[in-house]
């Protein structure tokens, strides 16, 4: 007995081999908790990331110059701040203005889709009642309650919303203006040979991504004009201030910036005449498709080089992982990998058959002849040995 419990005693390695794995499993779910809590930050430090890397070519054409990296960066970034601060402000007083506006002429609104429902219906329906009606309802009063109640959420989330708009400016300065010292640092650990492939990624990233913002400005150049003079041709009011507006919502917000860009023009143009808002509407649309099928891909295969279905597809996936953050960065990260990865792939000469240009290869003259007499002879073999008649 005593030989057997001596044949089955644990093995001296087990309990070390147990606390090795109860550590490595402490590790990870330390590590999952705390990517979890810094994944806001590491975002925030992506997106300035990406920014420095746009400014890149401006703050280094200043350097060039005799300006300190510092001073062309901070240049570059109140540059940014004022012309940002600016559209903000005047978008802001066209938009309380032309709300004033519409809150003066609601009855007069109201009273026309009345009469109208009245002579089209048949109905007896009277403002006044509607009004009566819609005041003491129960959802517009739960409403008011929940409006109330989230006004604190609201200026929370402002808050927040702030604070890492700031902390995105404050990491793309750093990156921006200490570039070529985090350069130094990465290659300092690296050997020679990965230090070029380094700093090529790093020349590629920089090159795609203001080749991305130098398409989307331009886009946004072209969509400004051709809104403009809509505008102009309807008689909206702020025609300059609203096609600003609509070229850089509907370039630099991903997925919905095309009718974010759209509401606010219909909006004011249906305090005009309703109709007009109407054709802003059938002229978003046709744009879309017009910029969709002609301007971007032409842009984008001179700036960014890469295939529009490639491009939208980067976007889909960007936003399923990062929301509109990952939508926006997603094509000038595409583009970025596309292009280092091309000096890694071995490519060949295509072959000369009609094949690859989507055309079926031509048939001898012969072989149709030779075909026929083959599958004749192969009938007539089956059907002698069938005993059927050939």
């Amino acid at each position: 007995m005593g030989a057997a419990l001596r044949g089955t005693r644990m093995p001296r390695w087990l309990p070390r081999a147990i606390a090795l794995a109860l550590a490595l499993y402490a590790c990870f779910q330390l590590g999952s908790w705390a990517f979890h809590q810094l994944t806001g930050l590491l975002i925030n430090v992506l997106i300035a990331f990406f920014l420095a890397l746009a400014i890149e070519p401006a703050v280094s054409w200043m350097a060039s110059r005799g300006v300190r990296r510092g001073v062309a960066t901070a240049t570059v970034f109140l540059g940014l701040v004022v012309v940002t601060a600016g559209f903000v402000t005047m978008m802001g007083s066209m938009l309380a203005n032309q709300i004033a506006s519409i809150t003066e002429d609601l009855p007069e609104y109201v009273d026309s889709v009345i009469n109208w429902i009245n002579t089209t219906f048949g109905t007896e329906l009277n403002r006044l009642k509607v009004q009566d009606s819609v005041v003491h309802s129960d959802w517009l009063q739960k409403y008011l309650q929940n409006s109330a109640t989230g006004v604190l959420d609201v200026s929370a989330q402002v808050l927040g919303g702030l604070f890492e708009l700031l902390t995105v400016l404050l990491f793309s300065f750093y990156f921006a203006a200490d570039g070529p010292r985090l350069r130094c640092a990465l290659c300092s650990v690296l050997p020679p040979a990965r230090q070029a492939e380094v700093l090529r990624a790093w020349e590629i990233a920089v090159d795609k991504t203001g080749g991305y913002l130098y398409s989307r400005g331009l886009m946004a150049l072209v969509s400004g004009i051709a809104h403009y003079v809509l505008f102009q041709v309807l008689g909206v009011p702020y025609a300059p201030a609203l096609a600003v507006w609509v070229g850089l919502v509907s370039q630099f917000i991903p997925t919905i910036g095309t009718y974010l860009a759209g509401a606010l023009p219909m909006l004011i143009a249906f305090t005009i005449n309703p109709w007009y808002s109407l054709w802003v509407l059938v002229f978003v649309v046709v744009y879309q498709q017009f910029e969709n099928y002609l301007l971007q891909p032409k842009l984008t295969a001179r700036t960014v080089d890469i295939h529009p279905a490639v491009a939208f597809g980067s976007v889909i996936a960007g936003t399923a992982l990062l929301g509109a953050v990952g939508a926006l960065i997603a094509i000038p990260a595409v583009a970025t990998l596309q292009a280092f990865l091309g000096a890694y792939v071995r490519r060949y000469d295509v072959t000369d058959d009609p094949r690859v240009q989507g055309r079926r290869r031509p048939v001898p003259a012969g072989g149709i002849a030779r075909a026929r007499a083959m599958f004749g002879g192969a009938a007539r073999t089956t059907s002698e040995a069938d005993g059927t008649p050939g």
